[in-house]
């Protein structure tokens, strides 16, 4: 079949209780992943010759909740584009048109595993603080366009055997707003901050607590602050940190503030206690990386009162970082988000699928008209050495694909309910990660 015909011709095959209906240019597909949010495949693209992951989107439009996030997810992976951040390389649907329209597929990069495995790893300093650098490298780019990811955590964080880390999930992401109370359900939440627990107006460092959490547990092994609800969440960051100043106190509202006021209180632990040396590996000598360099980042990172909390340009700069620094990996031009004002905007169902309709027919526009040209891999993208090689039912076992997976294991949280659970489950195994750069 020649090029042309592959990139508009569909096939359908049932994947478990769904169909997936996909350009004839995806072969071999096999299930990798499902949850909340959509179902995800591996497949081989024949025209780019290379693994790729397509997510069907779950019911796109059962409700305002799922088809606003279905359309806050395409927008911003439209428009970002750095190494450290999943590449989106084709977005499609198999109906002709707007009275048709149901399914959305996005097409996205293969990777290994997330961040899940990795913590089940032991790192050496090198690698704990290269995958460290690239988190913040991805969403300093988010943060320069205005975008706050809002739901980081291990299964949003996906790595190849090469070291390469990336960044994905922006069904929750949102754009930051000035003195806007924002919404507190977002983050799963082991990695939420003290701000959104408390119901706070909070700001772009709220990834920076999250940062702060998953690193913690990729050297303890396990999950700092295993809350069971929001409110036991709070006492297992107090009865570790402390409880915070008065000063922090007197930012709450009221109520909020006669709750905490009346709970016991706590002296905390010193980071020392917390992350004893005996959690980190040897002391670099290469890099001169250190175990007490790592803990004074974290101290810093896991700040209970965000004005306090080290920014994320700060952080690129700490002694334990800064040996990665990359002007053209830090400082990439920030993308262009035109609609500033997305989550602030309220449609119907109707009218936020006539809104992704448009933006998946754009797309659709931009291939004609050559603007995508295939879609080769975006800006910064990993380079694969051996050539690729169609998935098969050997090797696809072990990818995980581009989108968020959730391995029954601590990074799991399981009482997340289906409203802001975008995780997908995913068994998956990683082979030790490669040296750095």
């Amino acid at each position: 079949m020649n090029k042309n015909k592959r990139e508009r011709e569909f096939y359908s095959l049932d994947v478990g209780d769904s169909t997936f209906t996909v350009l004839k240019r995806y072969q071999n597909l096999r299930p990798i992943g499902s949850g909340a949010q959509g179902i995800v495949c591996s497949a081989y693209d024949q025209i780019l010759e290379r693994n790729v992951a397509i997510k069907k989107l779950s019911r796109p439009f059962q409700n305002q909740t799922h088809a606003k996030r279905a359309y806050r997810e395409l927008v911003l992976m439209k428009c970002v584009n750095h190494k450290n951040i999943i590449g989106l390389l084709n977005v499609f649907t198999p109906q002709k048109s707007f009275e048709e329209f149901q399914d959305v597929y996005l097409v996205m990069e293969l990777m290994d595993a997330n961040l899940c495995q990795v913590i089940q790893m032991e790192l050496d300093h090198e690698r704990l603080s290269y995958l460290l650098y690239q988190m913040l490298c991805g969403i300093k780019h988010l943060h320069n366009a205005g975008i706050i990811h809002r739901d980081l955590k291990p299964s949003n964080i996906v790595v190849k055997s090469d070291c390469t880390l990336k960044i994905l999930d922006f069904g929750l992401a949102r754009t930051a707003a000035t003195g806007l109370l924002m919404t507190p359900y977002v983050v799963t939440r082991y990695y939420r901050a003290p701000e959104v627990i408390l119901g706070m107006g909070y700001q772009s460092n709220v990834d920076v607590w999250s940062v702060g959490c998953i690193v913690a547990e990729m050297i303890r092994g396990s999950v700092l602050f295993p809350g069971t609800d929001h409110i036991d969440q709070w006492n297992k960051v107090i009865e570790q940190l402390g409880t915070p100043s008065q000063d922090f106190l007197m930012k709450l509202n009221q109520s909020v503030r006669t709750y905490v006021e009346n709970r016991p209180r706590y002296a905390g632990y010193t980071f020392e206690k917390l992350f004893p040396d005996v959690l980190f590996p040897a002391d670099s000598d290469h890099n001169k990386l250190k175990a007490s360099q790592a803990r004074d980042l974290l101290s810093k990172m896991l700040v209970i009162d965000a004005s306090k909390r080290i920014s994320v340009d700060e952080a690129l700069q700490h002694p334990y970082i800064n040996v990665w620094y990359d002007p053209a990996e830090v400082e990439a031009p920030p993308p262009k988000f035109a609609d500033k004002q997305l989550d602030e905007r309220e449609h119907t169902v109707e009218e936020w699928k006539e809104l992704i309709y448009k933006e998946v027919s754009e797309w659709e526009e931009w291939k004609r008209n050559g603007v995508i040209r295939g879609q080769p891999p975006p800006l910064g993208a990993a380079v694969i050495d051996s050539p690729p090689q169609p998935t098969s039912s050997s090797s696809s076992a072990n990818d995980v694909s581009s989108m968020s997976t959730e391995p029954t294991d601590p990074c799991s949280d399981p009482t997340l309910t289906s409203e802001t659970d975008s995780s997908l489950e995913s068994h998956t195994s990683l082979g030790a990660l490669a040296c750095c750069r």
